[in-house]
């Protein structure tokens, strides 16, 4: 998953592919596999070390004055929103040739003999279909009919065609270990036309003139009316990938940054069509976004920014806890540095320990 994310940075499979000196993207999975699987490790037992720590108003407060208030950085104008999402119901004949396409693509892998993976390329609808239908995850982390197809599987068996709430697909496991599994899969997605489109549309208009009158708050109209799990989990909020609800105009979708353009503090869009993740090329659904709250371009300050103030803080008190951490610890354990870094300043204090035979 981590090599999909940065394969996406490039562009393209190509392009990354030759940004790493050629090597294809199954090369570099394997390089990447045990640097990825330390890291992990590191960063779990980071968590566990730092999770003790916690930080307080008065905390936040010096921390913020501590900052040099002639050079405080400045901020882009932010928003709040959140959204009704309503997903279109596939018409039963479309979702009936799409079930008959995988059949049709499973028997030419199992009968005929074709690679999986060439056929992921060909066929997949995700972002996996560019290295051959690849994938690494967790069982909780995937939908939980894939979880189950996928973990009954031996190595190099193929599932038969499951329905998920993304498509139908195949899986091919290539291997696993508790709770984790690699495997191949291809996915087809049932076409959205526009005639479901309008239904669901037609909905988020009755839903928003509801909104507008006052006779359902946003987050029961969450609550009665979405369709979508992940915002239902969140009040119809939209947060970005490090958590946050607080997001800049620009790293808005492209419909959402024109909303967000023409849209007051408590209204709501018209209803309108999306795609739910442009990334990855999935289906079309539709919507009606909620503006919460706004700020204008503005330097960093307590009223508008507090919740990153807090972050800042609470950051810097936990790199000051976890480096104590490790100075009570560093000469316990057997410690080795690659001698290109044996004069990194930085590391002054492991080196010591290092020469010292520590541990």
């Amino acid at each position: 998953n981590r090599i999909r994310v940065m394969m996406q940075q490039y562009g393209s499979k190509e392009a990354f592919e030759e940004a790493n000196g050629g090597r294809t993207i199954y090369q570099l999975k394997d390089e990447y596999r045990s640097f990825f699987k330390d890291r992990s490790i590191a960063e779990k037992m980071q968590g566990h070390v730092m999770e003790k720590v916690k930080i307080t108003p008065q905390e936040i407060d010096k921390f913020f004055k501590s900052l040099p208030q002639d050079s405080l950085p400045p901020y882009p104008a932010t928003v709040e929103m959140g959204q009704i999402v309503i997903k279109p119901k596939v018409d039963p004949e479309i979702e009936a040739l799409a079930k008959e396409k995988m059949e049709g693509i499973r028997k030419e892998i199992v009968d005929n003999g074709k690679s999986f993976a060439t056929m992921a390329g060909i066929y997949g609808m995700d972002g996996t279909k560019d290295m051959g239908g690849e994938m690494e995850f967790q069982r909780k982390e995937v939908d939980p009919m894939f979880a189950s197809a996928a973990f009954r599987l031996q190595p190099g068996e193929i599932s038969p065609v499951i329905k998920t709430k993304f498509g139908y697909h195949i899986i091919q496991m290539i291997s696993r270990s508790g709770e984790q599994a690699r495997v191949r899969h291809i996915v087809i997605i049932p076409e959205i036309t526009t005639a479901d489109l309008n239904i669901s549309l037609k909905k988020l208009d009755s839903v928003r003139a509801d909104l507008v009158s006052g006779k359902i708050t946003f987050a029961e109209a969450v609550g009665k009316y979405s369709t979508d799990e992940q915002s239902k989990m969140t009040g119809g909020m939209v947060y970005d990938q490090s958590g946050n609800s607080v997001m800049a105009v620009g790293d808005l979708d492209r419909e959402m940054s024109v909303a967000a353009g023409e849209l007051k503090v408590g209204e709501y869009s018209q209803p309108q069509i999306f795609v739910e993740d442009p990334r990855a090329g999935t289906t079309r659904a539709t919507r009606i976004l909620f503006m919460k709250n706004r700020t204008d371009p503005h330097i960093l300050n307590m009223k508008d920014d507090y919740a990153k103030i807090q972050q800042g803080a609470l950051n810097k008190k936990q790199s000051e806890y976890l480096n104590k951490w490790i100075q009570e610890r560093i000469d316990t354990y057997y410690i080795r540095i690659d001698p290109e870094y044996q004069n990194c300043g930085e590391l002054k204090g492991w080196t010591k320990v290092a020469s010292t035979g520590g541990g």
